[in-house]
């Protein structure tokens, strides 16, 4: 099934009907009703692909959250768990398989759906358990790839830079390849890669090796996406320690996106009742679906916080001038005129009250003093002032037991731009973290030390002033209402990984050569053969579609760059943007802390 391009974005639906075909190819493989037991980090991620409904049509009647102890009761033919391969996941399960009522009648069958893969290992511990032979299906749903929105992918893989970069297991690297394989099976045949990092180096070869295993994966679709970029997390670790300025990238860093969807405080969102004093005030909070298919969403999620407020105070007189116009509709054709508006102009309205709310909630924390200092020191060791001794800032700031996030937020995004920390002072806040915050953290130390993040500078050279200046990574004159320049997402500085490929774009990687060999890992080209018939003939002013896929995670400030550079007038590159998680810099340093938990004797 041929995907098309579709008014300048690539249709994403394609992959999201496949998802669904599979899933309803399974569900009616389980003749009969139907209850599935969920892995609840599955849950978000398969909303984006199927709703209830769905679900409802090949008779699953209930859902139930995957825990210890007995199943609820159900009066359901099927038991199906949705599951990740994880051996604490299959102890669950055998558990819930073991304690299930054998004398009752009917009997219920149970199935198993591992995702992304099956695993050898968790099949061989359930035969262990001998609750093997209990499942009558054992299958796999290849959950790769999620369509988060009408660019955006993710594999909402939380571990994968861990794995990659601590534990060397290259688990979520193959799931990567697959990912991409279907990708092309759907969209034709990429047929130029270019990569940076090890990891990347890593996809680019099983892809390759995949297709060479599978030549009828040799497809006669016409190809969708010209070029592939592939670039590893650990090419450009600066981006996600600093603070993002855009709406989105704030909403992510204050309250967190997961899966699309952000909770809110709710004391905001009350309905003002006249009279009434703040009586019952919601106490649940307010859970708000971000994508872009909310119209002003989309005009101000990519925007500098600093210039939303404009655009929402322009929205609010158009919206009060349109409803207005009811003073002024005569004619009954007027009326049914203004009548059919209704629904489109009242789903406006709460747009707007929705995101005043959310900009008032950002603003209290964007125009505190605590924000600003350390907006003021991150600013300050991206533009390479006093990179290298200890900062006054951050001492106070261990002095004062700020939340242990921040601190190593701050130290490590200094210690990056810095090519590592003098033994010195990387020796000092050691010990001043661990002996503020316990001796516990001592792994996570040693964790972000191996993910390259909080380390002793090596050869006493600094390469970060060469990269910066090369690359153009610090605007003085950044103009967040019109931006000219992608730095504008953090007011100032240009990330890294998206100057790199705005740069692929033109001139191309030969104008940066020396500035890639000081970044970690290879960077190379490949090219994939295209039947004859399918190259491309590029009609005038047509632009090239480029799939970035960033392997370890990639921010919402990222994202927003690189949709910035899409709409470029002369910018000639249309961006996809794929990603192993989307990221900030608190789920990030989170994803590799690590906490010793006291013996227990």
């Amino acid at each position: 099934m041929a995907a098309h391009l579709s008014s300048g974005r690539v249709n994403l639906t394609a992959l999201r009907e496949a998802g669904r075909r599979e899933l309803r190819e399974f569900l009616d493989k389980c003749a009969g009703s139907k209850a599935i037991v969920w892995d609840e980090y599955l849950t978000g991620p398969f909303g984006l692909i199927a709703q209830y409904s769905l679900l409802k049509e090949h008779e699953v009647e209930k859902m139930f959250t995957l825990k210890p102890g007995r199943l609820p009761a159900a009066d359901v033919k099927n038991i199906i768990f949705f599951v990740r391969p994880k051996l604490e996941l299959m102890d669950i399960i055998t558990d819930n398989v073991l304690r299930e009522d054998r004398g009752r009648s009917p009997q219920r069958d149970f199935h198993i759906l591992f995702v992304p893969r099956r695993s050898l290992l968790c099949e061989q511990w359930l035969k262990e358990q001998g609750v093997l032979g209990s499942f009558i299906h054992r299958e796999q749903y290849s959950l790769d790839l999620i369509p988060f929105d009408g660019d955006l992918l993710s594999m909402e893989s939380e571990s994968a830079f861990k794995e990659c970069y601590l534990e060397s297991d290259q688990t979520s690297l193959y799931h990567a390849a697959k990912g991409l394989m279907t990708l092309q099976a759907l969209y034709g045949t990429i047929p130029q890669i270019f990569g940076k990092g090890d990891c990347a180096r890593h996809v680019a070869n099983m892809m390759i090796r995949m297709k060479r295993e599978f030549p009828g994966s040799q497809n006669s679709i016409f190809p969708v996406f010209d070029t592939l970029l592939l670039l590893d997390r650990n090419v450009d670790l600066l981006t996600p320690l600093a603070t993002q300025l855009t709406y989105e990238g704030l909403i992510d860093e204050i309250y967190g996106i997961q899966n699309t969807y952000v909770k809110l405080p709710p004391e905001k969102f009350a309905p003002k009742k006249q009279g009434e004093g703040g009586k019952d005030l919601p106490t649940e909070p307010k859970k708000l679906q971000l994508n872009s298919a909310e119209e002003l969403y989309a005009e101000i999620r990519d925007k500098n916080f600093n210039a939303v407020g404009s655009v929402l105070s322009k929205k609010a007189k158009i919206i009060s001038a349109a409803f207005e116009e009811r003073h002024h509709a005569k004619t009954v054709g007027e009326i049914k005129q203004f009548v059919s508006q209704l629904p489109h102009m009242q789903a406006a309205r709460s747009s707007l009250a929705n995101h005043t709310s959310i900009a008032e909630l950002i603003k209290d924390i964007t125009t505190s003093e605590d924000f600003f200092d350390n907006l003021t020191v991150e600013q300050e060791f991206m533009s390479g002032i006093d990179t290298d001794k200890v900062n006054n800032y951050i001492e106070d700031c261990i002095a004062q037991k700020h939340p242990l996030i921040k601190i190593l937020r701050l130290v490590c995004l200094q210690s990056v731009c810095n090519s590592g920390l003098k033994q010195k002072v990387l020796d000092h806040y050691k010990r001043e973290i661990l002996q503020t915050y316990g001796y516990e953290h001592i792994l996570t130390l040693n964790n972000l030390e191996k993910a390259g993040l909080l380390k002793p500078q090596t050869g006493g050279r600094n390469n970060y002033p060469t990269i910066r200046k090369t690359l153009r990574l610090w605007m003085d004159d950044v103009n967040e209402q019109n931006p000219n320049d992608i730095s504008y997402v953090y007011s100032g500085y240009a990330p890294l990984s998206v100057r790199l490929a705005q740069l692929l774009a033109r001139p191309g990687w030969r104008s940066i050569e020396e500035v890639l060999k000081m970044l970690p890992g290879p960077h190379f080209e490949e090219r994939q053969q295209l039947p004859t018939g399918l190259q491309k003939k590029r009609q005038q002013g047509e632009n090239r579609v480029t799939l970035v896929f960033f392997l370890g995670g990639v921010t919402y400030a990222e994202i927003a760059a690189l949709r910035f550079l899409s709409q470029m007038e002369d910018g000639g590159t249309e961006y996809v943007i794929a990603t192993t998680k989307l990221i900030n810099g608190t789920t990030w340093i989170k994803s590799l802390m690590e906490k010793l938990e006291p013996a227990p004797f």
